[in-house]
């Protein structure tokens, strides 16, 4: 009797060991360090199934920054920041971020235009069921949110490559949910960026713009990409962030390599580059 009990206690726990899962079913199997390259082909497959289930076979990348939001919401941080200021006048902290605050408030109008950008190449090229040019974001807050917004108030699909961080990031909520995933690796998030772009269009940003910026700008210059138009959204920023013509001067780029950015001012402007680009009708 009791040799049965063991038997049966064994038998169960054959039945719930993880040893006895299917391994596409045992999470903990496929989060081991040695199942990398197995995450990494899903997180390539998976995009690229959906996306094609959902006829998506061209983009439009904006990247831009976190930080970039909305005048009222800018305008009531720069408030918030000059009440703490006048308790403390002579605090350095204080004094700081009443400045940055003030830069925000002066970088509002770039979500502005950025939504609009979103709405105007949604509405140009999303007609009759087919989806062409459709606005891809890193899916997060700022210049990511307006792009999406545009598209999304446009009665549009847009899509969202978001990112596992170390700190919690939601999906910004203007994506299509179809089309939202999220990433562990940003060298798979990347590889997605550029693989069906047939533009770039960089807002105001950060380390990550500015990342993302550069390897589109590296691919395009050694030739690892389709063709595609570079554009970055308000020059006077872009001609502060970044001197461009001193790489030429110093001989580390090639002077055709200017060639791969365009400047543009207005949401209009950036999509007449694209439509001219790959000769649109």
């Amino acid at each position: 009797m009791e040799l049965q009990k063991d038997v049966e206690r064994n038998r169960r726990a054959i039945l719930e060991s993880h040893s006895y899962r299917l391994a596409e079913q045992d999470i903990d199997f496929l989060g081991r360090h040695e199942q990398r390259p197995v995450r990494m082909q899903l997180e390539l497959q998976k995009v690229e199934t959906l996306l094609r289930e959902n006829g998506i076979t061209s983009t439009v990348v904006v990247f831009g920054g976190t930080q970039v939001i909305p005048r009222k919401q800018a305008a009531a941080h720069l408030a918030g920041a000059k009440r703490i200021l006048a308790k403390k006048p002579d605090d350095p902290r204080a004094q700081r971020a009443v400045a940055r605050a003030e830069h925000t408030v002066a970088k509002a109008h770039f979500y502005e235009e950025a939504q609009e950008f979103g709405r105007l190449v949604s509405v140009s090229c999303q007609q009759n069921d087919h989806c062409d040019f459709v606005i891809a974001t890193g899916g997060g807050p700022g210049i990511m949110e307006a792009a999406n917004r545009g598209a999304f108030e446009a009665g549009c699909k847009s899509i969202g490559f978001n990112i596992e961080l170390p700190h919690e990031q939601e999906p910004n909520a203007y994506i299509t949910p179809e089309l939202c995933f999220q990433f562990s690796y940003f060298a798979l998030r990347k590889f997605h960026f550029v693989l069906r772009a047939q533009a770039l269009v960089v807002f105001p940003g950060g380390f990550g713009t500015l990342d993302e910026l550069f390897n589109t700008l590296t691919l395009r210059q050694t030739g690892r990409m389709q063709e595609i138009p570079i554009i970055l959204y308000g020059e006077e920023y872009w001609r502060k962030i970044i001197n461009f013509p001193a790489l030429a001067d110093e001989g580390v780029i090639a002077d055709e390599h200017l060639d791969l950015i365009y400047f543009a001012e207005t949401p209009a402007e950036a999509w007449n580059i694209i439509a001219e680009f790959h000769q649109l009708s």
